[in-house]
């Protein structure tokens, strides 16, 4: 089954969209299963990962409910305040289709968050509960995040939208390299080839991603690769059909089976879509 290890729905009126401005006005308004549907199908897409997008425990109960009711959300990456009651907020939002959390990293001036004694406490109890860490950063936190992994390998890691790299015409620059090489030798963590468009911005395609695509590919491998679409957020910059059409021509040097993982198998494995 091809998954997409990285999508959102949101119902506006719920409020807790604090990121929902002028400069996303063309996707604030509601989205769900049946939105998703066609663009899936046309792609041949038989599961997701449904992805918080509010730093919210409510939310997070508004994505399990949905993933009760659609056959195709697979499972969900929630939110909790992982500085508050960890044990009674995962008791709260207990439910099989929970398979990781995402802390809006990005959100946060304080880079160093994630190194907070009590985050760290907070984690390393997610880790007991079995379930998984989205690292959503970008190129500012590599440095903290590789010491974060090194003090916590027990706790599977993927780095959402490949750490949101700055692009200098296709070149995604030396540090970015590094950090991804740095991140990349901890076995646990995995990257998400998802969010590339976005952040590319006017004018992408598959050669202007190939750099990024192939260095993660390089230093990862397929078997820890997984393609996301971010969708709709992705409607910013391009469209569903057109996204996964540049990841197929950025993974065609790559075997069957390895395709195979980059576009389901990775995602199956890390989030524990089978079981």
């Amino acid at each position: 089954m091809k998954i997409d290890a990285h999508q959102h729905f949101w119902k506006i009126d719920r409020g807790d969209y604090g990121w929902m401005d002028e400069s996303v006005a063309a996707i604030r308004r509601d989205y769900g299963p049946e939105h998703l549907a066609p663009f899936a199908e046309a792609c041949g897409v038989g599961g997701t990962v449904l992805v918080q997008a509010a730093p919210t425990v409510a939310e997070t109960e508004f994505l399990l409910a949905i993933a009760e009711e659609s056959p195709l959300v697979q499972g969900v990456v929630g939110w909790i305040d992982l500085e508050g009651d960890v044990p009674g907020q995962l008791a709260r939002i207990a439910h099989p289709a929970l398979k990781s959390l995402r802390p809006m990293l990005q959100d946060i001036e304080d880079t160093e968050w994630l190194l907070r004694p009590a985050v760290v406490e907070g984690l390393r109890y997610v880790a007991r509960a079995g379930l998984r860490f989205d690292a959503l950063v970008t190129p500012r936190h590599l440095p903290m995040l590789e010491r974060f992994v090194a003090d916590v390998p027990e706790l599977p890691v993927v780095i959402d939208h490949c750490a949101k790299q700055v692009f200098d015409g296709t070149d995604p620059g030396a540090a970015w390299r590094e950090g991804m090489a740095a991140l990349a030798a901890h076995p646990q963590v995995h990257c998400k080839l998802s969010g590339l468009a976005n952040e590319y911005g006017p004018g992408w395609g598959a050669e202007t991603l190939r750099e990024v695509a192939g260095h993660v590919l390089d230093v990862f491998g397929p078997a820890r690769v997984m393609w996301g679409s971010d969708w709709p957020v992705l409607e910013l910059a391009g469209d569903y059909e057109g996204w996964f059409a540049a990841a197929q021509v950025l993974t065609r040097g790559l075997s069957e089976a390895e395709r195979a993982d980059v576009f389901g198998g990775t995602a199956t494995r890390f989030y524990g879509l089978d079981g």
